[in-house]
């Protein structure tokens, strides 16, 4: 049995991460620290958990939660508290993983560059510990991700992207210069914090793109891409919020070189994701939606190239919410720690 203490247990990656551990025959959790609603059970703050988790809300900087036997810490916290929380938990013997920004990247130079995109302070806290931290895309990452005891968790836009181009520019299945993703994301992407353009009045019947100038996931984006394509790669990224809870829908567009088809494409991708428990590939013809995958750690890719127009598309759907935050998280804790990577996520999500 493996332990876990969870920082950040309040938020909605913190309830994903509880929801799988519930089911999840190895990994156990010992301890929740929040922020808010200090001493409360879980089940007080979010009653649906009653009865299946009580666990009390711990303060982390609290000598009960510093004590709490661990494995390893995850913290489903937003940019700047991983990187502080990281050093005494490593050092207190355990392994990490963060949901955030924070440890993506491997030097301080990139790191400070992602935080200027979110108007962060771009001084990273724990600069040694970024050569060491592997990214926790679990299909590209395994063997990295075994050896690990400091994973960052890809955001949820980088996961679909990812996952829906890294084939073709490994295998020159499209042109690396001109990538388009145009993506779509459900609204609790933006976290449960309320704010002024995302409560119900202003994004009910409502849609838009937001963050032209430079979403802080292009950089993960790029730089996988690139290491797949053995090439520069640049992508034009347009991340857009719809009026749907959970999903991400990313269409993926490219130019086809010549002597590629649909059918290579579907092909290629069925045999590089053939051992892929969560990776599914469809064919044009198959219907696909984000519905397929809401509460699942799947990831529905439909090939679909347009030869009339000569140009390379792929249609990327996850749960934002799972397989692009919690269910991840998860992937990466089995790998980390030697269970089947599917080990409590083998499962179809909900419908409808």
């Amino acid at each position: 049995m493996t332990t876990i203490k969870l920082i950040g247990a309040t938020g909605y990656g913190g309830l994903g991460m509880i929801e799988i551990l519930l089911r999840h025959p190895e990994l156990e959790l010992t301890a929740l620290a929040a922020t808010q609603d200090i001493g409360k059970p879980i089940s007080h703050v979010w009653p649906y958990l009653e009865g299946f988790c009580d666990l009390p809300i711990l303060d982390a900087d609290s000598p009960e939660f510093a004590c709490a036997p661990a494995d390893v810490t995850v913290a489903s916290t937003p940019d700047g508290v991983g990187q502080v929380r990281a050093p005494g938990e490593l050092a207190a013997g355990r392994k990490f993983l963060d949901y955030s920004g924070d440890f993506r990247f491997n030097s301080p130079e990139l790191y400070a560059e992602y935080a200027n995109r979110l108007g962060k302070d771009p001084d990273h806290k724990s600069p040694d510990l970024l050569p060491e931290a592997v990214y926790g895309l679990s299909e590209l990452h395994r063997d990295e991700i075994a050896s690990a005891r400091l994973v960052g968790n890809p955001g949820c836009f980088a996961v679909s992207c990812i996952l829906g181009l890294a084939p073709a520019v490994k295998n020159g299945l499209v042109e690396t210069a001109g990538i388009v993703c145009d993506c779509k994301s459900g609204i609790s992407g933006a976290g449960k914090k309320p704010s002024v353009g995302h409560h119900y009045p202003e994004r009910y019947d409502n849609m838009g793109a937001y963050r032209l100038t430079g979403h802080q996931h292009v950089m993960e984006i790029e730089r996988e891409l690139s290491l797949a394509a053995g090439e520069d790669v640049r992508v034009t990224f347009t991340p857009q919020v719809v009026p749907m809870s959970r999903g991400i829908m990313s269409c993926l567009y490219g130019r086809l070189p010549a002597g590629v088809n649909g059918a290579t494409i579907v092909e290629c991708y069925r045999d590089t994701y053939k051992n892929d428990r969560f990776i599914l590939v469809k064919d044009a013809k198959q219907p696909a939606s984000t519905s397929d995958v809401r509460g699942s750690n799947r990831c529905l890719l439909t090939v679909a190239a347009d030869e009339r127009t000569g140009l390379f598309r792929v249609i990327s759907h996850i749960d934002n919410l799972v397989k692009g935050q919690a269910g991840s998280a998860v992937q990466n804790l089995n790998i980390m720690f030697g269970y089947p990577e599917d080990m409590g996520l083998d499962y179809p999500g909900a419908h409808p």
